[in-house]
């Protein structure tokens, strides 16, 4: 027995430190203007609705530029406030350079908010969760540092647009 305490003392002396978490960092807010959504109707226990992408600006610290018209935002609304969306658009930035962006993530609010934001209601961000994981397609060149870093997003939904706070996870 007291050989087991003592290897139970030892492991415990040698444990790996406590984790870090890691840091991030702001590098641009992506201001996303959309369309109307088309609704799809109940599909597999959800409501699907496509929102469009119509335009916008970036603006931030590593990356100014503007949304091209022509991407998407695919949603499915499930009951009890989650929803689950898929958006893919593309950036310009301010030298021209194009970059695609697929942007997944989720939206987590109660039944009342969620209906107010399918209803195009402004809501209070700190009545919901919204969070994605966006990834760039930059091509080569001075954009790389795109492809090269994992990011998150933090969206804001607005009536007429959607703003996402993109940071960098260093």
């Amino acid at each position: 027995m007291a050989i087991l305490s003592l290897i139970v003392a030892g492991a415990a002396a040698v444990a790996a430190p406590a984790p870090v978490a890691p840091k991030l960092t702001p590098v641009f807010t992506v201001r996303v203007e959309i369309a109307p959504p088309v609704e799809q109707g109940e599909i597999d226990g959800g409501r699907r609705r496509f929102i469009p992408i119509t335009g916008g600006s970036i603006t931030g610290p590593r990356l100014t530029g503007t949304v091209l018209s022509g991407g998407g935002d695919w949603q499915t609304i499930y009951p009890g406030g989650f929803t689950r969306v898929e958006a893919r658009y593309f950036l310009k930035a301010a030298d021209g350079t194009v970059i695609g962006i697929h942007n997944p993530g989720v939206r987590v609010a109660s039944q009342d908010v969620t209906d107010r934001i399918a209803r195009g209601e402004r809501v209070d961000p700190s009545a919901y969760y919204f969070r994605s994981s966006p990834v760039f397609d930059p091509p080569p060149g001075k954009h790389q540092w795109l492809r090269e870093k994992t990011f998150v997003g933090r969206g804001i939904r607005m009536p007429d647009h959607v703003l996402i706070e993109i940071f960098a996870v260093d």
